[in-house]
């Protein structure tokens, strides 16, 4: 049931993608406000107590309902597990964007590539060079491959023997709160930071492992290795680099911001980024996919012959 309800639920995005500015989000989004402004009184205390009320009570329904569906028929908790999974994932909420900022850079529409860009990161692109945009693309695609596919799509596999789709919804929610309130020099937001950090440990390296081997394995490594400790997000270096290394590009370097250079360390070995690398960088990222689903695959037949 786990590698169907997976793929019934990627198909489903596909078909019929969902936004991030759905109604069940922004309704999580400002519950999570109202606890913020009626908890935080500047303790690490209080964002414990927070997120425990942001996120267990919805774990515990969907649990409840999990189990419930699939005692009285195995067909109702597919449905249900199909139904959580689309809604906590999303390939299609940062698939479209790349897109559009591929085909404005083919078209040579460099206005048009810059907004888009700059609509999807919340950067500020207006003095990006093609190769620029396209590199600062790539990064934001690999990154958000995994907080809406990879990251889900191991929490769901890893616990959905016990809790069925319930794993899938923890690490969003968890991602959610710790967009919601960290980032912040705010003991209050620490605690959504620190839990997002012990979800993100495993997975992060699983799906680096996966664009090695769907990649160019040897220099996706070493530059995992050797590189992804000099980024400010450790967790976000390992991704850059294994995949960096993997497509066989320099990712990371200087950007132009803000009428200035922002100066960030070089991620990866081969040659710097032009457009040609955006279906590259799509080819790793379907490529690990694919690979995850047979792994997958592997685990569901192993679990029913044991």
């Amino acid at each position: 049931m786990t590698i169907l309800s997976l793929i019934l639920a990627l198909a489903l995005e596909q078909l019929r993608p969902i936004s991030s500015r759905n109604p069940l989000y922004l309704a999580f989004i400002r519950f999570a406000n109202r606890l913020e402004r009626s908890l935080n009184a500047g303790e690490v205390r209080n964002g414990v107590y927070a997120w425990m009320l942001a996120a267990l009570p919805v774990l515990a329904v969907v649990v409840t309902a999990y189990c419930l569906l699939a005692r009285a028929n195995p067909l109702f908790g597919l449905v249900f597990t199909v139904l959580v999974l689309y809604l906590t994932m999303g390939f299609r909420q940062f698939s479209h964007a790349f897109t559009a900022v591929s085909k404005a850079l083919q078209a040579d529409d460099l206005p048009t590539a810059r907004t888009m860009l700059a609509d999807w990161t919340g950067q500020h692109t207006s003095e990006m060079t093609p190769n620029e945009i396209s590199r600062l693309a790539i990064e934001q695609g690999l990154i958000d491959s995994y907080r809406y596919v990879f990251a889900p799509v191991f929490w769901f596999a890893v616990l959905a023997w016990a809790v069925g789709p319930a794993g899938a919804l923890l690490y969003r929610a968890a991602s959610l709160l710790a967009s919601k309130w960290g980032g912040r020099d705010d003991p209050f937001g620490r605690c959504a930071e620190t839990l997002l950090a012990w979800l993100d440990y495993l997975p992060v390296r699983v799906t680096a492992a996966g664009f090695a081997v769907m990649g160019d394995f040897e220099d996706a490594v070493y530059c995992w290795r050797s590189q992804a400790r000099a980024w400010v997000d450790q967790a976000q270096g390992i991704l850059l680099a294994s995949g960096a290394g993997a497509i066989g590009i320099r990712l990371g370097d200087a950007l132009h911001m803000d009428h200035t250079v922002k100066f960030r360390p070089e991620l990866g070995l081969g040659d710097p980024v032009s457009p040609d690398y955006l279906a590259s960088a799509v080819g790793l990222i379907w490529r690990s996919i694919l690979l995850w689903l047979v792994l997958v695959l592997g685990l569901t037949i192993a679990m029913w012959v044991a």
